[in-house]
């Protein structure tokens, strides 16, 4: 009985953690989108606000991916630090390429 217990437990958790990651990804692209019509609307200040966001739902989805969908969530939140550093020097379209090249990398962790 106990192992089924232990068992049934594994398998919850694994489930669940493959819900987070998903949820996580969904929320960092949609915040990292965001970023992106921010910063072409020439705001760098809401820019930085959705692109903070967007590495916070990134970094945590990266926990628990995976191989290649890991290695893109990382880029993701490299590009995503650079766009935060681009805005708040008032550089929005500097930040709105690494935006950009964030939505690409979420994107392709998602495949």
């Amino acid at each position: 009985m106990k192992k089924l217990t232990f068992a049934c437990a594994g398998l919850l958790l694994f489930f669940s953690a493959a819900v987070f990651s998903a949820e996580g990804s969904k929320a960092a692209l949609e915040h990292a989108n965001a970023a992106v019509t921010e910063g072409k609307a020439g705001k760098p200040d809401a820019l930085v606000v959705h692109a903070k966001l967007a590495m916070e739902n990134t970094l945590a989805a990266a926990i628990t991916a995976k191989s290649i969908p890991k290695g893109h969530l990382e880029a993701a939140a490299k590009e995503l630090q650079e766009a935060i550093d681009s805005g708040n020097l008032g550089q929005a379209d500097v930040a709105t390429k690494h935006a950009e090249a964030a939505v690409e990398h979420i994107k392709a962790s998602n495949k």
